[in-house]
This record gives structure tokens, C-alpha cells and sequence, in this order.
């Protein structure tokens, strides 16, 4: 995953596809988003919310992975002419923090879309910081069909 890559969107734009508002947006740049796969990228600030002690914190790694998963799935829905549906998180498995990162470095995060049953997706999420993987989940996302969002 490398920063030279062509930006679907940046920090400046990447609302357009997410739900979440500031202070809650854990990505920065959408950098690729097709076959099921997504990149994001996201440079830590001091003051994220999720940072602490200089470090992003575990519920920033989780959000940050959920949020790569919304950015897909709501550039998607933008080439379709659709508003993306809300989603939520319906379960975590097999989440290893290797590492966390520290305030000042950019981390990009890959979420590839393993399944979809109905409303229910299942991904695969790996962020890397410096080329290294620091964390890795399957992660379940429910998304709400029934909202005014979601009937596009």
C-alpha cells in the first residue's frame, strides 16, 4: 500500500462517502476501491480523539478498519447514483494488535469484502504503519437497508 498511488478522494472530500462527521472520521484518503478491495490511508494526528499518550489508540484501529469498509461500499453506491446506507458494526473475530501507532505517522488500511448475505457483509481488514502489518480482523457490518439512506 503506497501513498503514490492515485487518490480516489481526499481528507477534503472523503465525507462524501462516509456517514461519520468530525471528530468521529478515522480515514483520511480513499486511495483505491475496486474487486471488493479498499485502501485507505490516514495520517494520526495528536489530536484525534482515539489518540492517547502520543499513541492511536485500539478503538481507533477498529474504527479505522469499519470506516475503510463504509468508504467502499459508499463509493459504490456514488458510481451507482445511490446514497450509501448507514452501517454497523455486528461482530469482531480474530482481532490481533500488533503495534500501535504513534501521533504523526500514516497508516493505510486494506479491507477486502469476503462475503455478503443480504445485509451482512464479512471483511478482512490489515493496517500497516511503515510497511509493517500492526493489526488485522474479520469484521461483520451489518448495513440499515430501511433507512431513507438506503432506499436509492
Amino acid at each position: 500500500m503506497a501513498s503514490s498511488e492515485k487518490m480516489i478522494a481526499t481528507e477534503d472530500f472523503i465525507t462524501r462517502y462516509i456517514p461519520q462527521r468530525p471528530p468521529m472520521v478515522m480515514i483520511g484518503n480513499l486511495v483505491s476501491s475496486e474487486n471488493g478491495k479498499t485502501v485507505t490511508s490516514l495520517k494520526i494526528r495528536e489530536d484525534n480523539i482515539f489518540c492517547s499518550e502520543g499513541l492511536f489508540r485500539e478503538a481507533g484501529i477498529i474504527e479505522n478498519i469499519a470506516q475503510t469498509a463504509a468508504a467502499g461500499n459508499g463509493y459504490l453506491c456514488s458510481l451507482e447514483g445511490k446514497t450509501p446506507p448507514v452501517g454497523f458494526i455486528g461482530g469482531i473475530r480474530r482481532l490481533t494488535i500488533y503495534s500501535l501507532p504513534e501521533a504523526g505517522d500514516e497508516i493505510f488500511t486494506e479491507v477486502i469484502l469476503d462475503n455478503v448475505v443480504m445485509n451482512a457483509s464479512l471483511v478482512t481488514g490489515r493496517v500497516q504503519n511503515k510497511g509493517e502489518i500492526i493489526a488485522e480482523c474479520e469484521m461483520k457490518i451489518f448495513l440499515d437497508v430501511d433507512t431513507d439512506a438506503g432506499k436509492n
